[in-house]
């Protein structure tokens, strides 16, 4: 029994046969587009990553500057 995905359904839902061509194995048309848009997506994923390790970091900062504001007011 075959396993249908989300993202089949997906392609179906918005044109059936795209779908179906791809199910054939038949390339698709539009291979320079479709590279833009994983390279689109493959950036967008490296900024995410990136703003997320800034966003840590950041707070690792705020903490140790608070300890380090504590540590100095208890003196």
């Amino acid at each position: 029994m075959r396993v249908l995905r989300a993202s089949e359904l997906g392609s179906y839902l918005y044109c059936a046969r795209a779908w179906w061509y791809q199910r054939q194995g038949v390339p698709s048309e539009n291979q320079a587009e479709l590279k833009t848009g994983t390279n689109f997506h493959q950036q967008h994923a490296r900024g995410v990553l990136l703003s997320f390790l800034l966003r840590a970091a950041a707070l690792f900062l705020l903490i140790l500057a608070c300890a380090l504001l504590i540590l100095k007011v208890a003196r």
